[in-house]
């Protein structure tokens, strides 16, 4: 029979914070807020900033016609005056288009000349990861009040709070990477007990095989549904292909561990003959399948760009469904364009950079005379820059270096999970350092930095009797909070274009590398 005594409780599902309403109520809370935050004049700028005209002009077209069109030269008058032209030729876009059917959501309720639709879904999306990110952090660290922490960090933070008011894509792919992480947490989780389950009760009868490997753990929807979401990441952009890798290693990490916790004699076989089939079959064909539905609307109609790919080029392929190869042409097409990436631009950055917000993203600024946009000084600025709060980014290397040694003195599963999320979403694109990458790029591993704060302030809250040096601690850990509310108030300006004088703006960039 498997032994059980070397699985500690930690390693066991504890709901009772989980349980808690109180932590249900503090995620619909702070969502629920942060959604009021957001939608606090989204319509303005009433025009196309940054990306967004690419994305919202490629959501009309998806919403119309299935998939994107080509657009004449200077369009974007015309859109934002409420008449968009598309032409009737198939437009190029190098990106998968499920993020800009989910920023179409928005044009279709409000309209197209609604630049509160355009940014609508990415508001709703924007408040509902704050909720995720409470859930989460109560599951990881057992305690509401780290959950609220973690929720009201990524509340304020000027990443999340600029992208969930612009139609970039983005945001999207976080959401779905965020909600893989939590559905992979829960299924360990789930994991866990249920190893306990199989491996104490007195009636089970465990075979010489079942001693040697483990049992079965059956059925892992939560495995399943994690699939779905990388498949949707990926699906929105292609870097969500790197959390399908990392996080498929993450769980491997995770099913030999649970192994090992339960005595199991040899853990990693057990791992290879009882999860590694079932975890890949979960993880990736359905993230495949999940992607490939993504991309329905340029498989159901005629007019996408590359459709007839296959028709006008015989080949080996012809007896395949002609989609397949058409769309294979397609992405091979959008690959060479990422990897020849690489003009010049003045807000380019270097991902070393990224965790101290070095160079962050301009994504609108104007300097309206006096007198117009609410401009009543000799000298005006309006702006919206994506740089994250200066409290929570001020603190994100060391938070992660103590997160990584969590993971490598403590075998801290969480510091693990944690840190896997951050070489998801930030550690690829230092293979790219020579191509045209941003800053805002950052927003997908936000969370993941959340999280690394999170878990350090939980070190410093401590538990235990409430000595004056505990009480000073959780003071520290009130001040920060404070601090992060504060600073989050005072670059509110930067982060909605609100006209301010040209002093108060030069006086926000603390660093000179912001300008």
């Amino acid at each position: 029979m498997v032994s059980s005594k070397r699985i500690p409780t930690k390693h066991v599902l504890s709901h009772d914070a989980l349980r808690n309403p109180i932590g249900w109520v503090v995620a619909a809370g702070l969502a629920v807020i942060a959604a009021i935050l957001r939608m606090i004049g989204l319509g303005h700028p009433k025009e196309l900033i940054f990306d967004e005209t690419y994305y919202v002009k490629d959501a009309y077209s998806l919403w119309k016609y299935g998939t994107e069109r080509a657009w004449p030269e200077e369009p974007n008058p015309d859109f934002v005056a409420g008449n968009p032209m598309p032409l009737d030729d198939p437009g190029y876009v190098v990106h998968p288009p499920l993020g800009k059917w989910m920023l179409s959501v928005g044009q279709m309720i409000f309209g197209q000349d609604s630049s509160f639709g355009w940014r609508f879904s990415a508001a709703v999306v924007g408040a509902l990861t704050v909720f995720i990110i409470v859930r989460l952090a109560i599951r990881l660290f057992g305690s509401v009040w780290m959950g609220c922490i973690a929720g009201l960090l990524l509340m304020t933070d000027g990443e999340h709070f600029v992208h969930s008011r612009t139609a970039l894509l983005d945001l999207f792919l976080m959401f779905f990477v965020l909600v893989a992480f939590w559905l992979l947490v829960i299924d360990r989780d789930h994991a866990r007990s249920r190893m306990v389950e199989l491996t104490t009760g007195s009636t089970h009868k465990e075979s010489a095989d079942l001693s040697t490997f483990g049992p079965h753990l059956g059925w892992r929807p939560w495995r399943l549904a994690a699939g779905v979401a990388l498949g949707c990441a990926m699906g929105v952009k292609w870097s969500g292909l790197y959390a399908l890798a990392v996080f498929g290693i993450m769980i491997v990490v995770w099913d030999v561990r649970n192994r090992y916790a339960a005595r199991v004699k040899y853990p990693v076989r057990g791992m290879l003959v009882r999860d590694s089939v079932p975890a890949f079959m979960s993880l990736v064909p359905v993230a495949f399948i999940a992607y490939v539905l993504c991309w329905s609307g340029w498989i159901f109609t005629s007019n996408g760009y590359d459709r007839h790919w296959a028709k006008e080029h015989q080949g080996w392929w012809s007896w395949l469904p002609d989609w397949i190869p058409s769309l294979a042409h397609y992405h091979h097409s959008a690959y060479k364009f990422h990897v020849g990436l690489s003009s010049e631009h003045p807000y380019a950055s270097n991902p070393w950079g990224w965790i101290v917000q070095w160079r962050p993203t301009s994504f609108y600024y104007r300097s309206p005379e006096p007198g117009q946009n609410g401009c009543v000084w000799d000298k005006c600025s309006a702006a919206i820059t994506s740089v994250g709060n200066p409290a929570l980014w001020g603190v994100a290397a060391v938070a992660l270096v103590i997160v990584i040694l969590a993971w490598l003195v403590r075998q801290d599963w969480r510091a693990g999970g944690i840190a896997a999320g951050m070489l998801a979403t930030w550690g690829p694109w230092f293979t790219y350092q020579d191509r045209t990458i941003f800053t805002f790029y950052t927003i997908v591993m936000v969370p993941f930095v959340v999280l690394a704060v999170t878990y350090c302030l939980g070190l410093v809250w401590g538990r235990g009797r409430l000595t004056a040096s505990l009480r000073a601690r959780r003071a520290t850990v009130g001040v920060f909070l404070a601090v992060a509310v504060l600073l989050f108030a005072y670059f509110w300006p930067l982060y909605t274009g609100t006209t301010v004088p040209y002093d108060s703006w030069r006086q926000h960039m603390f660093n000179p590398s912001w300008i």
